[in-house]
């Protein structure tokens, strides 16, 4: 037995000297001031092609966020608890009178570009409308920290360097398009715009709306909606298919019974909640009745996420395209549910 320390020891000198070159330069990046970090996201902005111009404007008179360091180290860690916190009161308070309400009027105004953006993406209005209304209350709650200063406080703070350096280097990217600095704020974690894109996520999936070849995620609705519907077809929405649909269960039935034997290697604590998948009509021949139409091959997982005698849903494949835009079944089911009453 008294090798094992033995062992252990050479194995973490091995990891130790294979990540030593990793370990440096994220220890020398740490011991830098702020300044002195600047100049490296700047250096490596320019390697991608930023212009000077942009640059300039961009990083002239940057210093660190405090504010946004203590909100950063704040957030909490992943939960490995049990238990879970009831659904229908989140729902209550997600989905009000006011966003129903919002949505509607929206969806009455822009019918026409609603629908000649689901044609082409695939995403009914209602989908883009919830997210729209979920994340910035259709516009109205975009947040205020300057985006710029906010990610380079957070990649030189160091939690999550690579994630807020290569985020930094994107806006300024997207600031090359001629957006101004005061356009440029969101969230203190770098989300902006209507449907809180990170910069990254704009380069790769905004789009032109109304073809006036500008994705103006800001201001026009019109690219908002085009944006959110790309971001849902990127992720594997189906076209034709709902989020799911409430479903009716017998009395005795046990849900637990079908409880999902798989982990998730991504947000393992949402999944987890999940059944297996089967087949409407599997469902159906269980006792399980969909109280909309829905095809009888179409893939399903049970969800019941208050208990017994609680409202229960058979959620497609289309629900996971919702959690790729917020791991969280309570975001996804208050989406999904906010859509059905925009819709109704």
């Amino acid at each position: 037995m008294s090798f094992k320390p033995i062992l252990l020891a050479t194995a973490l000198l091995a990891a130790a000297v294979h990540s030593a070159p990793a370990m440096a330069q994220d220890i020398q990046a740490t011991q830098l001031s702020f300044d002195a970090y600047l100049q490296l996201l700047i250096a490596r902005a320019r390697a991608e092609g930023v212009s000077e111009a942009t640059i300039r404007r961009m990083t002239g008179d940057l210093t660190a966020n405090e504010r946004v360091i203590q909100l950063d180290r704040s957030q909490p860690g992943s939960s490995s608890g049990s238990g879970y916190p009831p659904l229908a009161p989140y729902i209550s308070r997600h989905v009000d009178a006011a966003r129903i309400g919002g949505g509607r009027d929206i969806y009455r105004n822009y019918r026409p570009t609603l629908q000649r953006i689901e044609g082409e993406y695939g995403v009914p209005g209602e989908i883009v409308l919830a997210i729209f209304g979920h994340e910035t209350a259709y516009g109205r709650v975009k947040g205020g920290f300057d985006l710029a200063r906010s990610l380079a406080t957070l990649a030189w703070e160091g939690r999550r360097r690579e994630l807020f350096a290569g985020e930094f280097v994107a806006l300024l990217k997207v600031a090359d398009k001629g957006y101004p600095r005061s356009t440029l704020v969101g969230s203190w974690a770098g989300a902006f715009g209507n449907p809180q894109f990170l910069p990254s996520t704009y380069l790769r999936l905004a789009r032109d709306g109304d073809g006036d070849g500008r994705a103006d995620i800001f201001n026009n609705r019109a690219d908002t909606f085009a944006s959110i519907a790309h971001y849902f077809q990127d992720a594997g929405w189906r076209r034709g298919q709902p989020w799911g649909v409430r479903a009716y269960l017998p009395s005795d039935f046990d849900v637990d019974a079908y409880k999902t034997k798989l982990r998730a290697p991504v947000c393992p604590r949402v999944h987890e909640r999940h059944s297996q998948w089967k087949t409407v009509g599997e469902w159906r021949k269980l006792g399980v009745q969909p109280q909309r139409p829905l095809d009888e091959a179409v893939m399903a997982s049970l969800f019941q996420p208050d208990g017994p005698g609680t409202p229960a849903w058979l959620l497609t494949t289309n629900y996971r395209v919702i959690l790729e835009y917020n791991c969280s079944n309570y975001y996804a089911m208050s989406v999904g549910i906010l859509a059905d009453e925009i819709a109704r």
